[in-house]
């Protein structure tokens, strides 16, 4: 596989910079007078593979190009919204305290105000935290990212939940978490779209656990946290991709996706946009944007991506 596709739309000397800029160590940047400064961008850590062995998804509340890298660029941001898609990246999260939920601090990424029909935010829990139940009728999934969480779901199990651990919650369980330690979830949530008498169950999970799933036509890893039977109305997929790989497909679909890049960067391409993407970033897309991922850099690419599955376009 080569990278031909994207030297195809990107001008040679902006490619140089962007890779220079995505990079372990910086130095071609540097060379080409595009960094290098003890507050730049090359000055952030490496990531995890590079700096001897970070926590696992450690650059996710760890970002690269992190609000601290931006003091002296007052107004910037990477975050773009369109009609069709939104980018969300870390230095322009806005954190405040979750509705009913103790000593805890919440940034939505994704909500129906976008346009989506779900909602995805951060949770960063310290010791003593307490979850809220989500809204009657609405399904709950977690993924934790940092620290742990004791999960306590009716009347008395109790899971203990670590890094890529999830839970799944089916609408109306009764259930709630707590953290003695710094912790960060991503979570979704969403009405549950009742079918029949499809009734879902209770899942807790890791992705190392998950099987490895074909991928026809494709040369990415892919896992799914949720089965693909009928009572679930959505997925969560974690996709793999070594540096140079890229989707094979510019897809279009009537699906939705809400999308965590949980390690490495690479270029996304939405609509007619490429944008660069890192570790930390938030990417929406709406039904039927056109959409394609290429893998940069020296580090595997895994990302979380949320898509609805088993429901009538028109319920």
């Amino acid at each position: 596989m080569t990278s031909t596709p994207i030297r195809h739309h990107l001008r040679p000397f902006s490619l140089f910079v962007l890779l220079a800029s995505l990079r372990c160590g910086c130095g071609a940047a540097v060379a080409a007078g595009y960094g290098g400064g003890a507050e730049g961008f090359c000055s952030a850590e490496p990531s995890s593979e590079c700096s001897g062995g970070q926590p696992l998804y450690w650059k996710v509340t760890h970002p690269t190009l992190a609000p601290a890298h931006l003091q002296d660029l007052p107004g910037f941001t990477r975050s773009v919204f369109k009609r069709d898609h939104a980018l969300i990246t870390p230095e322009s999260h806005v954190f405040g305290p979750l509705p009913d939920w103790i000593n805890t601090l919440g940034a939505y990424l994704i909500s129906p105000a976008i346009g989506a029909h779900f909602t995805m935010y951060l949770a960063n829990m310290q010791d003593g935290s307490k979850s809220a139940l989500p809204p009657k009728d609405v399904e709950r999934l977690v993924f934790v990212l940092q620290g742990g969480i004791s999960l306590s779901v009716g009347t008395g199990t109790t899971h203990s939940l670590l890094v890529d651990s999830y839970a799944y919650l089916p609408a109306n369980t009764k259930h709630s978490m707590i953290s003695d330690e710094s912790t960060t979830l991503v979570i979704f949530e969403r009405r549950y779209s009742a079918i029949d008498d499809s009734h879902p169950d209770l899942i807790v999970g890791s992705t190392d656990k998950q099987p490895l799933l074909e991928t026809p036509g494709e040369i990415f890893q892919l896992r799914k946290l949720l089965p693909t039977s009928m009572p679930y109305d959505f997925n969560i997929h974690i996709m793999d991709f070594q540096p140079g790989e890229y989707l094979n497909v510019k897809e279009v679909h009537y699906n939705q996706h809400g999308l965590l890049l949980l390690e490495g960067q690479g270029i996304y391409r939405l609509g007619d946009n490429w944008y660069p993407v890192q570790a930390g970033d938030t990417i929406w897309m709406a039904p039927f944007v056109p959409q394609w991922y290429a893998a940069l850099g020296k580090t595997r690419t895994r990302y979380l991506l949320y898509k609805d599955v088993n429901r009538n376009p028109l319920m």
